[in-house]
């Protein structure tokens, strides 16, 4: 099943923010190596607290004030410093933190085709989701949407430069998880292009 798009998304004429999408800026951003092409998509998964959805929570954790007074879980994870570019909820609304010339904090030791620290190269899209439970068609959408325009913007993604964060950091993490669906994925982005 596809669903419209409705609005169509774009990216700034400098290559940093989509256009009419919400903004949260998270501190948790540097600057990317010199002359550091943009060549792979990383593909995550993230629920806060674990297994729940809404709340807010996940823009408290890239903006560094998550209150650990609203779960247990929360304490673990209060000092953790990352962030992502892009966060698509359950509905697919769509909110970037970080620009896309800057290294967003979400893949930690990562390797992919030879090539460590996959932060200095990559786009990072987090999906409010987690590995036991099914995606939304929304996300699916959206994801197919934005990707379509990322991979415009940066020809050096390419369909096999689009990978889980289970693929380049196989002994630590599993999302975007075993529910991801990513034949649907790839036919939606076929669609879009």
């Amino acid at each position: 099943m596809t669903l419209p798009i409705h609005n169509p998304i774009q990216i700034d004429p400098r290559g940093e923010w989509l256009v009419d999408i919400s903004r949260v800026e998270s501190p948790n951003r540097d600057e990317r190596p010199d002359n550091t092409e943009i060549a792979l998509l990383v593909i995550h998964g993230i629920s806060l607290p674990p297994g729940e959805f809404g709340g807010g929570y996940i823009d408290q954790l890239f903006m560094n004030n998550l209150d650990t007074r609203d779960h247990p879980y929360f304490a673990e994870i209060a000092d953790t410093r990352v962030s992502a570019h892009i966060l698509i909820d359950r509905a697919g609304m769509i909110t970037q933190y970080v620009p896309f010339n800057k290294r967003a904090w979400h893949t930690g030791v990562s390797e992919f085709g030879g090539r460590q620290r996959c932060n200095d190269f990559s786009i990072g899209v987090e999906l409010e989701g987690c590995d036991d439970q099914p995606y939304t068609d929304e996300q699916y959408t959206q994801l197919a949407a934005l990707t379509a325009v990322l991979m415009k913007q940066w020809p050096a993604i390419t369909r096999d430069n689009i990978v889980g964060h289970c693929h380049i950091a196989p002994d630590r993490k599993t999302d975007p998880g075993p529910k991801f669906e990513w034949k649907h994925y790839f036919d939606l982005l076929e669609q879009c292009n």
